[in-house]
């Protein structure tokens, strides 16, 4: 029959009693065209209650009644039996029966009612008819609360993975040909559409999230593959494209190229020199997401020659044609289709997703012959020009638009469409899900079906070809961060595809005879001799090319590598004479800099692919020379020099074998490089690249040590050639590491001075006390060093600088040239009244002691000088007390004797001290008399008991102390209370 119904019953649980639910089940030729059910759930898929009851009709339908149409068993009935059937069935069912069969009963009773107006009566239980449109059930309200709801949550939660699985239930829909997927993703984008954040971004001028993004991809690529459905109607066309453009005329419909912020002129790409294919995206028209299915409406699948390639294996040119070259064969009379690529992909993509494997695969096979025969065209012309491009150093791309990273991803496509013909599983899953698949798939060889060619080319090996032509294509960087950000992705995509394949003979010939087309190819390859300036980088690419070629052939997967190095976009091109090195110059500020937003994480390619030949090539000093080279002239970030610095240091030095001389010289050369560029320029790591450099240099051996000392100028600033690195060449732990014998350890030494003396006469500020310290040991270079001090002294050095190293000088036994230092460093100093927790008064206080152990002549000498530089009463009275406790000179110096006597305070230079220190306290107490606040009256009284033991040091002192007093009374009488407390205590 045509409708089917049951009831199910659901055991009971723990948790819940058991229930029966009432299912009806509606069918038209073989499809579920309406279901409804009492458990009331709500969702895209049909509830486990329809399930179970199809699902039961599927396996036991000689356990189902099957009866005739409702209509053909009334008709069997008589007057009377149809009105018990009325009545019974409104009686079973009053409640919710009863108002319609009253409705229904007034209108067939009323002559001009509407019912009475059509012949006939419907029936639910009779199929449709023939001509009527049939569909699976789709719960279409279900469909837009969930999409809703997912894009409410902003790819949190996983509500990106659900969205990506309802995406891929549509592609499971197009499949099965069923007709609801594209009603199903018409009701999707129309959610999408109503998204609220569009309008705000929009507003922003802020980008799309990334997730959201790549989901907006993925509609645009699921709208073209609908459009394209090989055996849709017209009408059907009609009606999407009309929608497509009415959600493409929305101001918030998300741009192919990324952000909204990108419909304005680009700031950097209005400037005057600013190259051609950037004015042109000011005017040109404005492409959307859907802009891609809106062209894919004009293609159609009615051109013959296209008929034929998809019906048929054998489809070869007729004989009589291979002379003359007609452009739908090649030469081995094989079809060719010669459509845009990305457009010939995306018919293979809409073949697979409707459900036609075989006609993907035969075009798959067709469009990659066409791609054989342009790169041979290509590789012919480029031979021809070759000389005249090499000269300009310079190269046009021809396809601005790359096949990676493309909207429609056209290699992917190819390269899923030839592998799952190869999968060994039985079910072909076309659903490469993006997490889960923890096993990578099995392939296997499976022979091209085809009428005339030769049985070594396998579905697998091709997929391979089409890859490595993809992604070596030569393209210019697209503009804009997402479209950036996507080559780089969609790069990573296909090379973790490419990475499941077991390179097998077959295999490995396919790809050896692949990379040497790309070395050779012209402007149609990236790898090829000569690149465009904006060029997208193969360092990626290159780098799984490196590893998959080095076991079977070290040379071509060197020569590729190290032609992949390179980064034109941070080289500009040599002055228009120079043709030698025709694009290896670096300038600081390239003529134009394009916006390449990837830029960091393209230079970290680069740098992982250098790392990895480095790693290779260990223990081979040829091969090592050229990697060097490689990078010293295509890598311009210092951090990744270093990076590769350490790498080759860590390869070279393994813990469990000898270290390789080679590879730890590399290493040395890249840190050298790293410290010449990164000399003038400040860097936060450059102390952490400067200790590096010195174990490197260290564990290269004495000779590298020599060296970097020698040519410390060019390497470090004076700070770090004395500090960190003549001072750790010196450690006792290098010599021990090293285990040098005398001669070595003084040819080190003598490097380790000369550098100490031309540091400190460079920047004696800085570097003078190192300087002293490694000369030491030797009286000349010591002499030396002492005299670059002194004459640095009165110009160039701060009091502490002189201090620290008077100290030094007086700790090392030279006391009398510590004074002078000591003398010289009072002549900056300058300590005012108030300063009595200045830092530089222990080391007053400690001169002052140098010179009074000295004798009464240093003493003299040095008193003048604090009385000068000393304003600070309290540091007075301190030195005064301290000068007259002992007697001077008790330093021992031979041929001075120490008298024995105490000095007076009324006699030079004491005199003089005692002076200052009386008119440092007046001047003191008048300046704390004016700013000062109660709470401070009691120190200050103490400050005043200080004061008068220093006045009754002077003769006089207690006349002069009760004059001060006096005058204090006078002057503040109108701090009536603090004159009381100065009373009180006074007198």
């Amino acid at each position: 029959g045509f409708h089917l119904s049951g009831t199910v019953t659901e055991p009971a649980t723990v948790t819940e009693p058991e229930m029966t639910y009432k299912v009806a089940i509606s069918f038209d030729r073989c499809k579920i065209t309406s279901v409804t059910c009492g458990c009331g759930n709500k969702d895209i898929f049909y509830c486990a209650h329809v399930v179970a009851l199809s699902l039961y009709r599927i396996r036991k339908p000689d356990q189902v009644k099957l009866r005739l149409p409702i209509s053909e068993t009334l008709f069997q009935m008589n007057r009377d039996q149809l009105q018990k059937f009325v009545q019974y069935l409104i009686t079973a069912h009053h409640t919710e029966v009863l108002p319609t069969a009253q409705k229904l009963a007034d209108e067939i009773l009323s002559s001009n009612s509407e019912i009475n107006q059509v012949h006939g009566a419907p029936d639910p239980t009779a199929g449709a008819s023939i001509d009527d449109e049939n569909c699976w059930h789709l719960d279409e309200e279900q469909v837009r609360e969930q999409v809703k709801l997912f894009l409410s949550q902003g790819g949190y939660y996983g509500s990106g993975k659900q969205l990506n699985s309802m995406f891929a239930k549509v592609r499971e829909m197009l499949r099965m040909r069923d007709s609801n997927g594209a009603r199903m993703l018409t009701l999707i984008t129309e959610q999408f559409m109503a998204d609220p954040r569009l309008s705000l971004w929009r507003q922003q001028g802020t980008g799309i999230t990334e997730k959201c993004r790549q989901l907006w991809d993925e509609l645009g690529a699921l709208w073209v593959c609908v459009v394209l459905n090989p055996h849709c109607k017209l009408e059907e066309k009609s009606c999407w494209l009309r929608q497509l453009r009415k959600w493409g005329e929305m101001d918030v419909c998300p741009l192919e190229d990324g952000n909204y912020g990108n419909e304005l002129p680009n700031i950097t790409n209005a400037l005057t020199q600013s190259s051609g294919h950037n004015q042109d995206s000011l005017a040109r028209p404005r492409r959307t997401v859907f802009t891609r299915a809106i062209e894919g409406c004009d293609l159609h699948w009615q051109d013959s020659h296209l008929q034929r390639i998809i019906s048929s294996d054998f489809y070869v040119s007729p004989s009589y044609q291979r002379e003359g070259e007609s452009l739908l064969f090649n030469s081995q009379g094989q079809p060719l289709w010669l459509e845009h690529v990305p457009t010939a992909c995306a018919r293979v993509d809409a073949l697979r997703s409707h459900g036609y494997p075989r006609e993907a695969l035969r075009l798959t096979v067709a469009i990659i012959n066409t791609l054989r025969l342009q790169q041979q065209r290509q590789l012919e012309i480029y031979k021809h020009q070759k000389k005249e491009l090499l000269q300009r150093g310079a190269t046009t791309i021809t396809n601005l638009e790359g096949w990676v990273g493309h909207p429609l991803n056209p290699i992917g496509c190819l390269f899923l469409t030839l592998t799952e013909a190869c999968r060994l599983e039985e079910e072909n899953c076309l659903e490469i899900s993006d997490a889960g698949d923890s096993k990578p798939p099995v392939y296997q060889h499976v022979p091209v079906a085809t009428g005339s060619q030769d049985s070594s080319e396998s579905y697998l090996s091709l997929a391979l070809e089409v890859a490595l032509m993809g992604m070596g294509q030569q393209r210019v960087m697209p503009e804009g961060l997402y479209a950036q950000d996507k080559v780089c992705r969609n790069e990573e995509q296909i090379i973790a595809r490419l990475q499941d394949l077991e390179l097998d003979p077959v295999l490995v010939q396919t790809l050896r005879k692949q990379c040497i087309l790309l070395l050779e190819g012209g402007p149609f390859s990236g790898l090829g001799e000569v690149i465009h300036r904006e060029s997208v980088p193969m360092h990626t690419f290159a780098k799984y090319l490196f590893s998959a070629l080095l076991p079977h052939d070290a040379d071509l997967a060197y020569k590729l590598a190290l032609r992949a190095m390179r980064l034109p976009v941070l080289e500009t091109t040599a002055p228009s004479g120079d043709v030698t090195h025709p694009h290896h110059l670096v300038s600081v500020v390239p003529s134009r800099y394009p916006r390449w937003f990837t830029l960091g994480h393209l230079e970290s390619q680069q740098c992982e692919l250098a790392s990895t030949m480095l790693t290779a090539a260990k223990g081979d000093m040829l091969r090592l020379r050229t990697v060097l080279e490689a990078i010293q002239k295509n890598i311009h970030s210092s951090s990744l020099i270093f990076k590769l610095a350490q790498d080759a240091f860590k390869i070279a030095t393994p813990a469990d074998s000898n270290s390789d001389t080679t590879l730890l010289n590399v290493a040395l050369e890249l840190g050298l490089q790293v410290m010449r560029m990164t000399l003038s320029t400040l860097n936060w790591r450059r102390r952490e690249m400067v200790r590096w450099l010195v174990t490197c240099a260290t564990e290269v051996g004495v000779r590298a040590l020599v060296s970097i000392l020698q040519s410390w100028y060019s390497l470090f600033t004076p700070t770090e050639a004395t500090s960190i690195v003549a001072a750790t060449v010196m450690s006792h732990n290098t010599i021990l590491r090293l285990s040098l014998d005398y001669p070595q350890r003084e040819e080190l030494a003598s490097c380790a001075r000369t550098l100490a003396l031309q540091c400190a006469m460079k920047d004696p500020q800085n570097c003078a006390l190192s300087a002293l310290t490694l000369c030491e040991k030797d009286h000349i270079a010591f002499e030396t060093a002492y005299q670059i001090v002194i004459d640095a002294a009165s110009t160039g050095m701060t009091y502490t600088q002189l201090f620290t190293i008077a100290r030094y000088m007086e700790h090392r036994g030279y006391p009398l040239r510590a004074f002078k230092l000591a003398s010289l460093a009072m002549t900056h100093l300058n300590l005012a009244y108030n300063q009595d927790t200045h830092p530089a008064i222990n080391d007053v206080l400690w001169a002052c002691a140098l010179s009074h152990s000295l004798g009464k002549n240093e003493l003299a000498a040095i008193i003048p000088l604090v009385v000068k530089s000393v304003h600070c009463a309290t540091v007075l009275s301190d030195i005064l007390r301290r000068c007259t406790m002992t007697a001077p000179g008790l330093a021992g110096i031979p041929g001075r004797r120490n008298s024995g006597k105490l000095m007076s305070t009324d006699k030079a230079p004491l005199r003089q001290l005692l002076d200052a220190t009386i008119s440092a306290y007046i001047n003191t107490t008048h300046s704390r008399l004016t700013h000062i606040s109660p709470r401070h009256y009691g120190e200050f009284i103490e400050f005043l008991s200080k004061a008068r033991e220093t006045f009754l040091l002077a003769q006089d002192g207690h006349i002069q102390f009760a004059q001060f007093i006096d005058n204090l009374k006078q002057i503040y009488k109108g701090k009536k209370k603090l004159m009381l407390l100065v009373r009180e205590r006074f007198g």
